[in-house]
């Protein structure tokens, strides 16, 4: 099925939009598969919002939506990017042989897990970033930079009340002050790998869901957060929905032609929580445990994260 806003795209852009191994489905019927949620449903500050804080509906992307991927790999997937195989890469050299190529953000949020999920989400952009804009900025600066400003939108859109209940309407969080972000710049894109094993909190969000998790359908929204008056209103970069990720539907890849080769063991925190898990697998059916239990630990460094004035 034709995801939204399809129409009159490049041929090579609906080739990349169909190509994953979870197919791009309207947002609201997306089982097992992904979505481009509308920006309206994400709230970020408005132009007064450093007096009133008043926060406004997203509007529009920045950045177009263009394909999502959910691998897997016996090493931790990072600099996708990099790899001549990635899909995405190979589509944009192949339409692009010479002369300007469109620039493609990627946002990876690696699944710490026996397998080595990684949900990729790509957006782009055949313009410039304006001179001095926030995007211009985030390019050109370090990683100090990005990882102060980078900013996460999370809303459950579908679950049980319990979950919601917990994790509030919308959970924020600038992930560089709560994850390890690696930052991955080429010629025509920018990668940012988000680690979510790097947290070791802990929070009874991580029990209430354990039991509700293969239920939910989750959008996640990227931008860069406004801190000036000049910055705002904010805008949104690109945002991703998925709905009952299935790991057994993630395609397997091979480290050596395209995975990282960085991360060759499991980080602590991935081996505690996956020793927490172990604890729970009665509950899960056989491989939702590291999905289960990935997808609450953002929950839970967002709902944390909320807490802190964003």
């Amino acid at each position: 099925m034709a995801g939204p806003d399809s129409r009159n795209e490049p041929e090579w852009i609906e080739r990349i939009k169909s190509g994953g191994a979870v197919p791009l489905l309207e947002p609201d019927n997306c089982p097992n598969g992904w979505a481009s949620p509308p920006g309206d449903k994400f709230m970020i500050r408005g132009p007064d919002y450093l007096s009133t804080k008043v926060k406004i509906p997203a509007g529009e992307y920045l950045l177009k939506p263009l394909g999502f991927d959910w691998v897997r790999s016996s090493t931790k997937i990072d600099e996708v990017l990099t790899h001549r195989n990635n899909r995405v890469r190979r589509a944009i050299l192949d339409e692009f042989p010479t002369g300007d190529k469109p620039f493609i953000w990627a946002f990876n949020i690696q699944v710490p897990s026996k397998d080595n999920l990684s949900a990729i989400a790509y957006f782009v952009t055949t313009k410039p970033a304006p001179e001095g804009s926030l995007m211009d900025q985030f390019l050109k600066g370090d990683d100090n930079f990005r990882n102060s400003r980078l900013k996460l939108i999370a809303n459950v859109v579908q679950g049980p009340w319990i979950v919601k209940k917990a994790v509030g309407e919308q959970a924020i969080c600038i992930i560089g002050r709560a994850l390890s972000c690696k930052y991955c710049i080429g010629e025509n894109f920018l990668e940012v790998d988000v680690d979510i094993g790097s947290s070791m909190m802990a929070s009874a969000i991580v029990h209430l869901a354990l039991g509700y998790i293969t239920t939910l359908t989750v959008d996640l929204a990227f931008l860069i957060e406004g801190q000036t008056e000049s910055e705002l209103p904010e805008q949104l970069l690109g945002a991703f929905r998925f709905s009952h990720l299935n790991p057994a539907s993630a395609q397997l890849i091979e480290p050596a032609s395209y995975g990282s080769t960085s991360a060759l063991q499991s980080s602590l925190s991935t081996r505690l929580w996956k020793s927490i898990g172990q604890g729970f697998s009665s509950f899960l059916h056989p491989g939702v445990q590291e999905v289960a239990l990935t997808l609450l630990m953002l929950m839970e460094v967002l709902f944390m994260e909320t807490a802190v004035k964003t």
